[in-house]
């Protein structure tokens, strides 16, 4: 499904005209480590997008509680604003059914406040196996389709023997570099997307 926002204006910290500039995607990477290979997809990801696309990653989320009643701590407000100024969210996920409990938390504040109501959400999910990305998709969209979110995603089939990333930390394998370009043409109009892939 391809998100149709146009006429939306400007995005909030872009330049540029609301022609030039139409969406705002954020990034969430559902690991604590910063070398992991999702939260290395994700980055990746973001540099598939044409520069009309704003891409911001959030990278807080060791830093979020368990949620409960009351104000919102700090790091949940610092997503629950980035997320309400997005127009899409990309969201990286390990393979195992297990999500790690802060993604968990993460999920459950943004329920809670409403923060997916209506959002555009793609996941990514990738194993070496052809069935191992499947058990942290279903997992997933169970949360996010309970929090009101429209989903859609793909399970990226790897092979550990191919190397996947430049030195840039771009993707260099086609491949998998089509399969994620097909999941942001989901949350980008086609008119936005076509440039950068057409080179």
């Amino acid at each position: 499904m391809v998100l149709d926002i146009r006429g939306i204006g400007q995005v909030l910290g872009n330049t540029g005209t609301p022609w030039e500039q139409w969406v705002k995607i954020i990034g969430i990477a559902a690991s604590l480590h910063t070398g992991s290979f999702i939260t290395r997809l994700l980055d990746a990801a973001g540099g598939e997008l044409p520069d009309s696309v704003g891409f911001d990653v959030w990278r807080g989320l060791e830093e979020i509680p368990p949620y409960r009643s009351g104000p919102v701590p700090a790091a949940a407000r610092e997503l629950l604003t980035l997320v309400a100024d997005g127009d899409g969210v990309l969201l990286t996920a390990p393979e195992h059914s297990l999500l790690p409990l802060e993604l968990t938390y993460t999920l459950d504040w943004m329920s809670a406040r409403d923060g997916l109501s209506g959002k555009h959400v793609a996941v990514m999910s990738a194993s070496a196996r052809a069935c191992g990305a499947m058990w942290a998709q279903a997992e997933l969209y169970k949360h996010l389709l309970g929090a009101g979110a429209v989903v859609s995603g793909a399970e990226l089939v790897i092979s550990p023997a191919w190397p996947l990333f430049g030195d840039d930390g771009q993707l260099i394998a086609p491949d998998l570099r089509d399969q994620v370009r097909a999941v942001i043409r989901r949350l980008c109009p086609s008119d936005v997307m076509e440039p950068a892939l057409s080179l």
